[in-house]
């Protein structure tokens, strides 16, 4: 058999930031600096910006299904990245795609709350979201995102790792907790605080530890989650994936600008390249 001289590529499932710093905007973006090609099918269009969302617009779950349809009649998906899907027929209109489509990896970031506080997923999508979640390769919460998938408040360092348990029964292959909502403990003998990223796949249990920055950014939870989908379409087991994308985060923060007038930082996706220029 010939093999299959197209590239893989990546799709992003998520909504639109009308800004330009998270969601699909931030996806592409993530997708084109690891030198992947980047796919998208639309499942919200949002106005917003760095301070904060004012309407969000939602398309027929029909020209959902046809975005995603498309992508995969015509491209190699080697990897998909699912953010904001903003109600419960959205999310089953997803689930049947992947039942269909079958693609290798599937990596969700339970998009539920903007950085700016405002709600971005209907509160009665929370069943169908558990049935996406059993078709994910990997899920990507944030704390907050994992206290309402849970039920139940991670205050604690101990709180996060029994959280890691309780997320992965929800049925993903495995989960990456993400710690930068934790509330950051005091410095120990001078030492910078820190954030711990939790991954399992209820066989290796890792702790990613950095220090915390101080800087609030836009879109990182996209920029992250669509990071490891590249890593992975690039060969990297998803342990790896996840580091390699926790490394990228980093760097894009610490390059970061402020172009708009809120205080949220919008990451510098290229920052790479630009350092390497410099």
């Amino acid at each position: 058999m010939t093999a299959d001289p197209r590239p893989l590529c990546a799709l992003t499932i998520a909504g639109s930031d009308s800004g330009g710093g998270a969601g699909i905007q931030a996806d592409l973006k993530t997708f084109a600096a690891h030198g992947v090609h980047g796919l998208s099918a639309i499942a919200a269009l949002t106005a917003q910006h760095t301070r904060g969302v004012s309407a969000v617009h939602v398309p027929p779950a029909d020209f959902l299904r046809a975005q995603i349809d498309a992508c995969f009649d015509d491209f190699r998906i080697g990897a998909v990245k699912i953010g904001m899907l903003a109600s419960a027929g959205l999310i089953d209109t997803v689930i049947e795609a992947l039942d269909v489509h079958k693609p290798a990896l599937v990596v969700l970031d339970p998009v539920m709350v903007a950085t700016s506080g405002a709600r971005l997923l209907d509160a009665d999508a929370l069943d169908a979201l558990h049935r996406l979640i059993a078709r994910a390769s990997l899920i990507t919460p944030n704390i907050p995102e994992a206290e309402w998938l849970l039920g139940e408040a991670i205050a604690s360092e101990a709180d996060a790792d029994r959280a890691v348990t309780a997320l992965l029964a929800l049925g993903a292959d495995a989960v990456l907790l993400k710690g930068a909502h934790l509330a950051a403990a005091e410095p120990v003998a001078g030492q910078l605080r820190e954030v711990t990223d939790r991954f399992s796949d209820g066989h290796d249990l890792i702790a990613f530890r950095n220090p915390r920055l101080p800087i609030e950014g836009h879109g990182s939870g996209c920029t992250l989650a669509s990071a490891i989908a590249a890593q992975c379409v690039l060969g990297q087991t998803l342990p790896r994936a996840c580091a390699e994308a926790i490394a990228y985060v980093a760097g894009a923060l610490a390059h970061s600008t402020q172009p708009g007038r809120g205080e949220a930082r919008v990451l510098a996706h290229f920052w790479r390249m630009c350092c390497a220029t410099q």
